[in-house]
């Protein structure tokens, strides 16, 4: 139930995939890549766990070139997700801070230049680690370490370079430790950082009053108290909250993070896999009325995997209550229209894609395809609910024809100047 975004890198990878084709249109072949090409390959990297608040750690990072030259030049970065920060940085090393963007959560970024030989073979370690430190709100947070022999640049939303304060450092050799043979070309590491800490997940109620008929608003919310932020897994909600409607209402319009499971019931995402400690979702429905039922009740609560961050049990359910004014007796029925009283649509008029009320299955909507945030709510479904196509044929189609009453104009002028 992630909302996807896209953004430059997507432009990138499209603009790229124009100019292959368009390469092959002109018979021209992609550049072949070099067969040396340097490869790099780390040593082996458990999970870093047990960490403190507060403290810090050092990150052990060895590696070796796996190519058949000598380099002279390399140039290892370490990229961390925001509940960790980079300390005592080396002279010889900038830190460039990237806000989050499309899918990724922000992250800082700390690229070492070495201005060495580095021979094949050969295992190399910085000759002081790379240390990092556990901020208030660590939990389980992402290092990637790369190794390259060029500079790649920093991310396209970086700040501006910020260059450490502390004595550069250099790579030393390590003879007594067995050089890594699994190599790839830009040598990547991927590990995670548990810190021990906890963030308080929560969830608010609401009470519904009105009279039978009546159609009202429902906001209920979810809130990461902290102290920690939460990340979970890449194009997956940080959290599950289920929304159980009371008896006797009918949902009319349900959140764009909500999707049904049944009547009356829904669970609710998040707009990332991430959530920041303070931060959450509100989820706003529309509910009608329809009949007083004595000790009517809803719920919102937590449901899916185990949350062993979130030691407090008991904010994790909230109560949804109804109170119904008046004599509670559910309202006739009004008279449908007749189908000949309907007036002809024009050939401008298009169907309406949102429920104007009734059921509650005709408000479902998929949370993946909001574009909204957690307090808006949308009956679109689909990816065509956010691109406009019911319009985009109409239109292709209207072009086509002024296209070809273009031609025939030009071929009736051609004709009469032929005769002439």
């Amino acid at each position: 139930m992630v909302q996807i975004r896209t953004g430059r890198r997507t432009f990138r990878q499209t603009t790229g995939a124009v100019g292959a084709v368009a390469l092959l249109a002109l018979g021209a072949a992609p550049a072949v890549a070099d067969d040396a090409t340097p490869e790099f390959a780390f040593g082996a990297f458990d999970p870093i766990k047990g960490v403190k608040t507060g403290s810090t750690f050092e990150v052990p990072a060895t590696f070796t070139s796996t190519g058949t030259e000598p380099l002279d030049k390399v140039f290892l970065s370490y990229e961390v997700t925001r509940g960790l920060s980079h300390t005592d940085l080396p002279s010889n090393c900038l830190r460039y801070e990237v806000p989050s963007y499309d899918e990724a959560p922000s992250k800082s970024q700390a690229v070492c230049e070495f201005d060495q030989t580095v021979k094949p073979g050969v295992v190399y370690a910085p000759e002081k680690a790379l240390t990092l430190k556990a901020t208030s709100h660590a939990l389980e947070d992402r290092l990637r370490m790369v190794v390259e022999a060029e500079d790649a640049g920093p991310d396209e939303n970086a700040s501006e370079p910020v260059r450490g304060t502390a004595p550069a450092v250099k790579l030393v050799e390590r003879p007594d430790q067995t050089p890594a043979t699994d190599g790839e070309e830009y040598g990547v590491v991927d590990t995670t950082v548990s810190t021990e800490n906890t963030a308080d997940f929560q969830v608010t109620g609401a009470q519904l009053t009105g009279k039978v008929g009546d159609t009202v608003h429902l906001k209920v919310a979810f809130t990461n108290a902290g102290p920690a932020w939460v990340l979970g897994n890449r194009d997956t909600s940080a959290a599950d909250v289920r929304v159980k409607l009371p008896a006797g209402t009918t949902v009319t319009k349900a959140d764009g993070f909500c999707d049904k499971l049944a009547t009356g019931s829904y669970s609710c995402g998040t707009s990332q896999s991430w959530v920041d400690e303070g931060h959450g979702e509100t989820y706003d429905f529309t509910v009608r009325i329809d009949k007083k039922v004595d000790g009517a009740k809803g719920s919102v609560a937590f449901a899916g995997p185990d949350r062993p961050f979130d030691k407090v049990a008991s904010n994790d359910t909230a109560a949804i209550g109804l109170d119904v004014t008046g004599s509670g007796a559910s309202p006739a029925p009004s008279a449908s229209p007749t189908s000949s009283a309907a007036p002809t649509p024009s050939a401008a008029s298009t169907a309406s894609a949102s429920p104007t009320g009734g059921s509650d299955a005709s408000a479902t909507t998929g949370g993946g395809s909001s574009t909204t945030g957690g307090s808006g709510a949308t009956t679109l479904t689909g990816d065509l609910a956010s691109t406009g196509s019911g319009s985009v044929l109409p239109l292709a189609g209207a072009a086509v024809a002024v296209v070809g009453l273009g031609a025939g104009a030009v071929l009736l002028a051609r004709r009469r100047a032929a005769q002439k």
